[in-house]
């Protein structure tokens, strides 16, 4: 899969990118990074990018001709690509929506500076908008690196748990459930019984409910939209009745 981000700042992104499990996949080819620099194609002396905004107010504006420019040198004639303005206005980013961009080839990602952006790169330019939360951040560069972490991992061979992304908190519409690893005795603390049984369809069951017992305590608002079993919605009402 190919990103192409488009920012003032591209200095930013070789440190992240160079580590851990996107560095792995990156090497292996199984996604590529380009980060363009906007001022690249902002042909006055200074390469200057924003400008004050019209009717007046603080703050600076990005200028339209270069991200329009940059992204038409760098998309070329090609239409598919889905043209992401990383914004506050925009919709929520989630899991739901990762998976929605992973199945895309090519994705391109915008990132804002300033007060904002002209209002015809939004209009004219863009095909999504999308915001990693309610706040505001000094740029885009943050959350395009969180798009591309989020998207990256559910990509065949990126992770070397093929079911570690199905697993994840959120990934299967619940908060994840424990986990334990050695010593099966710290300080006291001992791990559940049941995960040293050895019966994997135990210990699935019982990931299970604790999965939905975090969810029903963390985040009850979840439960709303998760895909329950009779046999979850039948646990789920029995912790309700011992009052957690």
């Amino acid at each position: 899969m190919e990103f192409d981000v488009f920012t003032l700042l591209p200095e930013v992104f070789p440190s992240y990118l160079e580590t851990s499990i996107i560095k792995r996949a990156r090497e292996r080819d199984l996604i590529r990074v380009r980060a363009h620099n906007i001022r690249d194609y902002a042909h006055t002396k200074h390469h200057t990018t924003d400008d004050t905004p019209y009717g007046g107010g603080g703050g600076m504006v990005m200028k339209p001709e270069p991200v329009f420019e940059a992204l038409e040198t760098v998309l070329g004639k090609e239409t598919n690509i889905p043209i992401i303005l990383l914004t506050p206005q925009g919709r929520i980013f989630d899991q739901n929506v990762a998976q929605e961009l992973s199945r895309h080839p090519r994705l391109a990602i915008i990132c804002g500076r300033y007060e904002g952006f002209d209002e015809r790169i939004r209009e004219h330019l863009v095909t999504d908008e999308i915001s990693i939360g309610d706040f505001v951040l000094t740029g885009g560069e943050l959350p395009a690196l969180i798009l591309i972490d989020a998207i990256s991992r559910l990509l065949p061979d990126v992770l070397g748990d093929p079911t570690g992304a199905q697993d994840d908190s959120h990934a299967m519409g619940l908060l994840e459930y424990p986990h334990y690893t050695r010593p099966p005795e710290f300080r006291g603390w001992k791990i559940p019984e049941i995960l040293l049984s050895g019966d994997h369809a135990k210990i699935d069951k019982w990931r299970r409910e604790q999965a939905l017992l975090r969810t029903l305590k963390k985040r009850p608002d979840m439960l709303e939209k998760a895909e329950l079993t009779k046999e979850d919605v039948k646990f789920i009402e029995s912790q309700k009745r011992l009052n957690l």
